[in-house]
């Protein structure tokens, strides 16, 4: 375990990264909740790993304050945690997902296949990064605001993997029909939907811990990755 810097062209960033194996390969670019690169995204950093792929995680709210790490998840931790989602820009954002991407393929243990996965907010920008990048192949567990950017469906042109939660109570059910409609015809996206199932309903300790569906939707994701990103 270990970090790396990302260079952009208006400032510089730290990422996470995991790799047990120390071997070249394929990675991932995991893309963080609205807490920052916190214990829960380094476990899933580190459990990514295991699979045999480097995962590179990078601090999306540097623009806001380095080194966010909100762990606890008191009222007081997510009234910080929405205050920073409001002040996040997503379109740069995007940019520093891109750069972190050219960032990886450069990287010593890179083969040069690099597939994105994203919660919640990370989510939203996988989302973005199967419209708006080249990465191999992308995963929103629970994206948010998706509904308002399906006008950039047409640009998606690598494999998308979608996990939705049929009673996400920041995705109502209006938005999931919109989501659903609008990218259905797309031969490229495969959705998943966890019907009794709330946001973050993959994230372990959580409030909305669902061991049985996030087993079920981890072993997609993990079957989706090894389709799309094996040599």
């Amino acid at each position: 375990m270990g970090q790396t810097t990302v260079r952009t062209n208006d400032g510089t960033f730290d990422a996470y990264v995991a790799n047990l194996k120390n071997a070249r390969g394929p990675m991932v670019l995991l893309i963080q909740e609205i807490f920052g690169v916190n214990q829960t995204m380094r476990h899933l950093a580190d459990d990514l790993s295991l699979l045999n792929y480097t995962v590179v995680c990078p601090d999306i709210f540097w623009r806001i304050r380095p080194g966010i790490q909100l762990n606890t998840y008191t009222p007081d931790e997510w009234k910080e945690a929405f205050g920073l989602f409001q002040k996040f820009d997503v379109d740069k954002g995007v940019e520093d997902l891109k750069a972190t991407l050219a960032h990886m393929r450069q990287m010593p243990d890179a083969s040069g296949k690099v597939g994105t996965v994203g919660y919640c907010l990370g989510g939203k920008l996988a989302y973005l990064m199967a419209t708006r990048s080249n990465a191999d192949c992308n995963v929103s567990y629970y994206g948010v605001g998706i509904q308002d950017l399906l006008g950039e469906a047409k640009s998606i042109k690598k494999p998308y993997l979608m996990h939705i939660a049929g009673k996400d109570q920041f995705v109502p059910p209006e938005a999931q029909a919109k989501i659903q409609a609008g990218l259905k015809g797309n031969g490229l996206v495969t959705m998943h939907v966890y019907p009794d199932q709330d946001h973050a309903f993959a994230r372990v300790g959580g409030d909305h811990y669902d061991q049985v569906e996030a087993t079920t939707a981890n072993d997609r994701t993990a079957a989706f990755l090894k389709q799309h990103l094996s040599n």
